[in-house]
């Protein structure tokens, strides 16, 4: 007997409400792990370049790990040892959250981070070092020639090769699923397990992170060009 393909029975009623809050969860799970990681990949790329021996070789060490290891090993890693590692009040707060959603935030956000810095540092590189020498001439400290000078103009250069670590993060974050966070990926399996149409419950998710990624690729391009437009004026 010839497969009976059903879309309307996996985007309609109770599985539909699945989906739309699987959704909704790795929105939020992609959401906050891209800022986190942009901002402390940022700190990584900086702390790399300073002048200070240990805080080099931490950022090195860093960014070659995270780099290196596979994220769903990294998952299970703060999933299974996070108390092990977090001092206890932090691990005392995430026990009284949602400890699956920041086990994965926090494992999307640092390896997201080791790669960003390498991109915020190549763009670094991209910038003439006299404007730095020039920076620290008129009294700017290392970190305020970084804020004002040299980060802003690296940020322009690094725009295509950082929306690829934001869509990645967010494809990245169906990962998060092998340890219960319930996103859209989870959803889909748990209306596989419920209907046997996996088929039409993973196309469907699959046209949803394709939207979501769309729409990223096109926002941040957009952004770019007006931040360029209004500079260029």
């Amino acid at each position: 007997m010839a497969y009976q393909f059903d879309f309307g029975q996996v985007v309609s009623g109770e599985y539909g409400q699945w989906l739309v809050s699987g959704l909704v969860t790795t929105l939020h799970i992609s959401a906050i792990s891209i800022v986190l990681s942009l901002a402390l990949g940022t700190c990584i790329a900086v702390l790399r370049l300073s002048k200070v021996r240990p805080l080099v070789w931490f950022s090195a060490s860093y960014t070659e790990f995270f780099r290196n290891t596979p994220l769903l090993v990294q998952i299970f890693f703060w999933y299974f040892g996070s108390y092990n590692v977090l001092p206890n009040v932090v691990n005392e707060w995430l026990y009284q959250r949602d400890f699956e959603f920041a086990c994965g935030v926090i494992a999307l956000t640092v390896y997201t981070s080791a790669f960003i810095a390498e991109e915020i540092r190549s763009g670094i590189f991209s910038i003439p070092k006299n404007q730095l020498e020039a920076s620290r001439a008129c009294g700017l400290s290392f970190t305020q020639a970084m804020a004002y000078v040299i980060l802003p103009q690296a940020f322009r250069v690094i725009i295509p090769p950082l929306i690829s670590q934001f869509l990645n993060l967010i494809k990245n974050s169906s990962l998060v699923m092998t340890i219960g966070v319930m996103d859209l990926t989870y959803m889909a399996r748990q209306i596989e397990a419920h209907t046997f149409h996996g088929f039409e419950a993973f196309t469907v998710s699959t046209a949803m992170y394709l939207c979501i990624s769309l729409l990223v690729s096109l926002g941040v391009n957009l952004y770019n060009r007006r931040v360029l437009r209004v500079r260029s004026h």
